[in-house]
Parts: C-alpha cells; structure tokens; sequence
C-alpha cells in the first residue's frame, strides 16, 4: 500500500451539523478493515467530541484542540501538547463578555468578537496564534496547530507523512493537509483550501468522505499526482492567521 492511514477532520468533513451518517461509518470501518489506519484531527475539546461523536472508538489517534493535544480512544488516554491556556487571559475575556471554551491548550469563541480578542491580546501583550474556522476563532500557543498535532500523531503510529491522505474542509483544515502526503478538500470546503488540494471531490461533507475511502480501497489513489511539498515533515507551520 502507498497510503497507510487517512486523517479526517470532524465538523464540515466527517459530520454534517455535529452528525455523521451511518453509511460514513460503515466507510471508517471498511478503511479499517483495509489494515490502514485513522486519525481524526477536529478544533473541538475532547468532552464535546464524545458528546457529539459515539464513535470515537474507530480511531487510532486524535488529535483534538486544533493540535493541542492527542488523545488514545483505545486506552482512554490523552496528551496537551503545549502550555494550558494562561489564567490573565481568559479572565480578560470574560471580563470583556466573551463568549468562549476553554480546553486543555485552547481558547475558543467567535468571529464577531475578533476586536475584543485583539485587544486583549495587545493589553497583556502576549503571543498567541489566532486561528480563524468558518466563523469561529482559535487561540493557540504559537506554532499550535492540526499540522504539528498530525507530526506527533504520525510519529506515536510509526507512519511515515507521505503515506498519509488528509481531508478536510475550512481554513484550519490548511496545515492538515500540508503535513499529509496528499490533500484533499470536500466539495464543501471553503475555495482558498480547494486551490491548495490535490483532490476535490464530488461529494460534500461525509459523501465526499466516503468517495475519498472509495477510491483509496480501490487502488490506493493511483491516479493522484501529489503536489510536491518541501514542508512535509517539518514540525514548524505557518499558521492560518496571527494575531
């Protein structure tokens, strides 16, 4: 096999409003039956996935928080990958009325109060990647993001980036399929994350998912030609947006 194993994003990619259809179920485990593995790569804290995803169990790694940590669905175990976020921080926001979550490593909230966040960022002068995903923003550590979370993923499986094919479908979803040996965006995807993919697909959402799977049982994506990426394996990425 050239691909050994697919990484999915969650919203937008695998589920639809939070919802993953049973026919992409059966996809994920016929892949797993394959002998390849998954990774899922998701911006949502880990107590929300489980809320929302009762499958976690088919997924080799995750790594959740935007690349803040990994998590072990096997042995229930996880692990931060950067610093918690700091206590000024978050106190500010509130202060300020900011509807946010806060998570291991992340800080997240929305869009419309991108002003505040800024400002709060500049007062206590601090640096912090601000990471924007169809509407909502992510505060990371710097350097924190889908991309370094799928390096230490890959590295804890023992597979090599180039054998790995990654999906997704926003903005965030960019270092995910830099770090992978090919991209692919859904149908859905925003267009700036269409241009940087090898494939996009027909389908949207857990359709396109369930393409992506189809082709790969089939014969292991003979007909793509990977874009060449100088980056694939390096831990540092560029993020998405600063602050």
């Amino acid at each position: 096999m050239r691909y050994l194993g697919v990484v999915l994003d969650f919203d937008g990619t695998l589920a639809d409003d939070g919802v993953v259809s049973d026919a992409t179920v059966i996809a994920l485990q016929r892949l797993r039956a394959s002998g390849r593995s998954l990774i899922m790569a998701t911006g949502r804290e880990l107590p929300d996935l489980h809320a929302t995803f009762a499958r976690v169990d088919l997924f080799d790694l995750i790594v959740a928080e935007n690349g803040g940590l990994t998590y072990r669905p096997a042995n229930k175990t996880s692990t931060p990958l950067a610093a918690a976020p700091p206590g000024p921080f978050v106190a500010a926001l509130r202060a300020r009325g900011v509807r946010l979550s806060v998570g291991a490593v992340i800080v997240a909230t929305w869009e419309e109060y991108r002003a505040e966040v800024n400002a709060v960022i500049a007062a206590l002068d601090l640096n912090v990647d601000v990471i924007l995903n169809k509407g909502a923003l992510m505060m990371l550590p710097p350097g924190v993001n889908k991309g370094t979370g799928i390096v230490q993923a890959a590295a804890e499986l023992s597979l090599p980036l180039r054998a790995l094919v990654g999906v997704g479908d926003a903005q965030n979803d960019y270092s995910l399929l830099r770090a992978c040996g090919v991209g692919v965006a859904v149908a859905n995807a925003v267009s700036s994350l269409k241009q940087q993919a090898d494939v996009v697909t027909a389908g949207a959402r857990g359709a396109g998912v369930i393409e992506i799977i189809d082709r790969l049982l089939a014969d292991d994506l003979r007909d793509v030609s990977p874009r060449m990426r100088e980056d694939i394996g390096v831990v540092a990425y560029e993020t998405d947006a600063r602050s």
